[in-house]
């Protein structure tokens, strides 16, 4: 396609050339220039040949004479460029010194100042130097003064002055003016200061922007979110602020998570429970599994029912275990949290486990026994060596993982080959 375009645009040149020689040649023009006795005669097209050399000429001579002047103009640039380059390098590699020194330097060049002074910030944040930095910026919001203010609130949440930041963003935020970097500042600077109200106004620009990517901002949302919730100061409050939240940020594991503590902490138990058995029954989560095993009250009975029916689905879930014996460690069904515990240990072991068979060992006046269990939940969660197990305290259980029955769309056992 593009060949017969060439030739479509040959011909039509060639045309028009034609018929423009074709036009001159019939009257060329005349003209004269005549000065202090000096008289030239030629055509017209000899004339604009004539001016257009001279015009290429005069530009050549004038390149040729500012050649050596620029010369060291030129010099500076290149040097500030490999200067940033070197100096970009550096604070990468760490070498936030000779980071900040090339930085420097390489800003003296206008058309670099700008990135070099950030950058050069940036280095005097990371050594610890924020007064530095603040200075550095200063100089930097000449040239780029968003990019510096939301450095500037970087450097200040580093720093510990938090609300300092977070005034400094507000502004802008009032406005919607913030770049991708100044919602995550100002997220991460509200959630320092202790304002989740400004926090979760942050989210929704952040996701839009898609600046963060979908891991960073459902890492910074369950932050948010966790955050928020856990700061209501009363049942009331956290209902009010559970129900505003969208359905998406409802539906995130953490943040049921979150708000089922909170609100059992408020005596809330009916809601908590009723939000973990939503969320699992939309999607298994040993997690929320775990949560709901932990939270008091209620109708221990119902709940025991519930979790021993998820077992059927769910037979090797350590988590699943550990909910179940600890219901019934509050129901005193001693030998049935002994027997989930125990399975669960066998499984997964964790402090918590351990902590719960104590518990029911403790129920049966097994002081021996509970003050094991005890010592191995402590040395768990200070990360050492557990030396008893539960075949050490009571007998050998077996490790291997219940197998799910398998049937076909007639309810027909599948044979395992």
């Amino acid at each position: 396609m593009s060949l017969w375009r060439w030739i479509l645009l040959l011909a039509i040149a060639a045309a028009l050339a034609a018929f423009g020689w074709h036009w001159v040649a019939v009257d060329p023009g005349y003209v004269m220039v005549r000065l202090r006795g000096w008289q030239v005669q030629t055509t017209v097209v000899a004339a604009v040949v004539i001016l257009l050399v001279a015009w290429a000429v005069l530009t050549a001579a004038w390149r040729l004479l500012r050649w050596p002047f620029g010369a060291l103009s030129r010099r500076h640039r290149r040097l500030s460029r490999q200067r940033l380059a070197e100096g970009l390098v550096a604070l990468m590699e760490g070498r936030h010194g000779d980071a900040e020194r090339d930085l420097n330097r390489a800003s003296r060049l206008d058309a670099l100042r700008g990135p070099a002074l950030l950058a050069s910030a940036e280095a005097a944040s990371r050594r610890g130097e924020h007064g530095r930095a603040l200075e550095i910026l200063a100089e930097a919001s000449q040239a780029a003064p968003q990019a510096a203010r939301v450095l500037r609130a970087r450097v200040l949440r580093r720093d510990g002055k938090a609300a300092e930041a977070l005034a400094l963003l507000a502004p802008d935020a009032d406005k919607a003016a913030l770049p991708p970097g100044g919602w995550r500042e100002l997220a991460l600077s509200a959630l320092a200061a202790g304002d989740t109200r400004r926090a979760l106004a942050a989210l929704e620009p952040l996701q839009k922007s898609g600046a963060l990517g979908t891991r960073g901002y459902a890492a910074l949302e369950a932050k948010v979110l966790v955050a928020a919730l856990d700061a209501a100061p009363d049942g009331a409050a956290l209902n009010t602020l559970w129900s505003q939240l969208p359905k998406t940020q409802r539906r995130a594991p953490v943040a049921i998570d979150a708000y089922a503590r909170r609100a059992a902490g408020f005596g809330l138990v009916l809601p908590a429970m009723d939000e973990l058995e939503s969320a699992l029954r939309r999607e298994w989560s040993s997690e929320l599994v775990e949560t709901y095993g932990v939270l008091a009250g209620g109708d221990l009975d119902a709940r025991l029912r519930r979790t021993e029916g998820w077992l059927a689905d769910h037979p090797n879930d350590p988590a699943l275990l550990l909910a179940t014996g600890r219901i019934c460690v509050r129901a005193k069904l001693w030998g049935k949290a002994r027997q989930y515990l125990e399975r669960a240990l066998a499984l997964q072991a964790g402090s918590g486990a351990w902590e719960a068979l104590g518990d029911a060992h403790a129920g049966q006046c097994h002081a021996d026994e509970a003050q094991r269990c005890y010592r191995n939940a402590l040395a768990m969660a200070r990360g050492e060596t557990v030396r008893q197990s539960p075949s050490q305290t009571r007998g050998v259980i077996d490790t291997s993982a219940i197998a799910v029955e398998e049937r076909d769309e007639h309810g027909v056992p599948r044979l395992r080959g």
